[in-house]
């Protein structure tokens, strides 16, 4: 440091050309060196300015001619922000409609199975279409960027996260109705463990989002980020079931379907014996 301090010093006497040429390069340095680490010195040569008050700069939204904290309210790495430009606003789009479609998968195998397992329920329907509400706002969350159209980004958001709560809290309490064995009572507590700590990020996110403190933000950045992976992580648990799934599961709901047939049909076969009996009695007079 003081090496670079000297050096500073020196090309600070030397010509206007050289000295400019010299604060360029240095200042490409000391920008992508601020990439990787926290400024080792108190204070910043070239600003004045305590190194503790010069974060890491996120994205390259920020030109090497801009301010020297890319990090402003405007660059807080929220879910959206890191899938704002290409290439990664590409596969943000692509994972997030991927996404939309295995949500979707999820809840109908899941409906099945609840059915196959325990028959036709209120709280199995509502999660139905908690999860197919949550993925509709999963798209529109994908394929509308934030820094585009912010009101259809926005709308998406607020139909996927409380959805996906309400999918993730309707599931714990079908995982404890359907429990049998102490395998699936712990999978009920692994579930409600997740659903709270969901439900606990989720309002935490959405309190400090609206806050316009810098550290607020992080901190309702971080809380985005560990709901999106606890969500996923709730889905995983879903493995213990789907495991045991079958060509009967996929069934069920056509068989649900043909229930009234089924059961005219089964009426009409029980009254034919008494027919048979009646002409049987005619015969005999």
């Amino acid at each position: 440091m003081a090496l670079y301090g000297v050096t500073l010093g020196w090309f600070s006497l030397q010509p206007a050309g050289l000295g400019n040429l010299f604060q360029q390069r240095l200042k490409i340095c000391r920008s992508w060196w601020a990439q990787q680490v926290w400024c080792p010195t108190s204070i910043d040569p070239l600003s004045n300015v305590p190194c503790s008050l010069l974060p890491r700069s996120y994205n390259q939204s920020c030109g090497l001619d801009g301010p020297i904290s890319c990090c402003t309210l405007d660059h807080i790495p929220l879910v959206s922000k890191c899938g704002t430009f290409p290439p990664e606003s590409c596969f943000f789009s692509l994972i997030c409609s991927l996404g939309s479609f295995m949500v979707m998968l999820v809840g109908l195998l899941r409906y099945a199975h609840v059915i196959e397992c325990c028959g036709p329920s209120l709280l199995n329907t509502l999660g139905l279409a908690a999860g197919w509400i949550c993925a509709a706002g999963l798209t529109m969350v994908g394929n509308f960027q934030v820094d585009y159209a912010k009101v259809l980004h926005y709308i998406g958001a607020g139909v996927a996260f409380p959805t996906s709560m309400l999918f993730v809290f309707l599931q714990s309490v079908l995982t404890y109705r359907m429990a049998k064995t102490r395998g699936r009572y712990w999978t009920g507590h692994l579930r409600s463990i997740l659903s709270a700590l969901a439900f606990i990020t989720l309002v935490f996110s959405g309190v400090f989002f609206v806050q316009e403190s810098f550290v607020l933000q992080h901190v309702a950045a971080l809380c985005e980020w560990i709901f999106i992976i606890n969500i996923l992580v709730f889905y995983g648990t879903f493995t213990f079931e789907f495991g045991a799934i079958s060509t009967d599961t996929f069934l069920v709901l056509l068989k649900a379907s043909r229930a009234p047939k089924s059961y005219k049909s089964d009426s009409s076969t029980a009254s034919t014996p008494h027919g048979h009996s009646h002409s049987e009695g005619l015969a005999m007079v």
